[in-house]
C-alpha cells in the first residue's frame, strides 16, 4: 500500500508540473511580441502594438531586447528592412551618433544590410 501512495504522489507531482506555466506580465508579453512583429519585419503590427500599448519606441530602445540585442540590431540581424526604418525614423538623432550599431553591424557580418544607409542618413553620419 504504501508503494501505491508513492506511485500516486509521484504521479500527481508530475502532472502538475507539466500543468503549471506561469503567467506572463503583460511588459514581458509586450516585449515578446515587440521582437516577434520585427523578426517577421511586420511594421505594421509592430506600429499598432506600439500604438496600443501607448509606448515609444524611444522610451523602450535601451530596455527591450530580443536575442540579446537592441531593438534596431534585432532588426538588422532579421533583415528587417521596414521594421527596422521604423525604428531609426522613431529614435532620436543623437542615439544613432555613436555608431554603436553601426560598429556592431559591421563585426557581425551586417555591413550589407539596406539598414546601414538609413542609420548612417538619420544620423548624419
Amino acid at each position: 500500500m504504501t508503494k501505491l501512495l508513492k506511485l500516486a504522489v509521484i504521479a500527481a507531482v508530475a502532472t502538475a508540473s507539466f500543468a503549471y506555466t506561469a503567467p506572463v506580465k503583460a511588459d514581458e508579453q509586450l516585449a515578446i511580441s515587440i521582437c516577434e512583429y520585427i523578426a517577421a519585419d511586420d511594421k505594421n503590427r509592430l506600429r499598432s502594438k506600439l500604438k496600443s500599448s501607448r509606448v515609444k519606441v524611444r522610451n523602450i530602445y535601451d530596455a527591450v531586447f530580443c536575442n540579446g540585442n537592441n531593438l534596431l540590431r534585432h532588426a538588422v540581424a532579421s533583415n528587417a528592412v521596414d521594421s527596422g526604418e521604423y525604428i531609426v525614423k522613431n529614435l532620436s538623432k543623437s542615439s544613432l551618433e555613436d555608431g554603436a550599431d553601426l560598429s556592431w553591424a559591421q563585426a557581425n557580418g551586417h555591413s550589407g544590410s539596406p539598414l546601414i544607409a538609413i542609420i548612417k542618413e538619420r544620423a548624419g553620419l
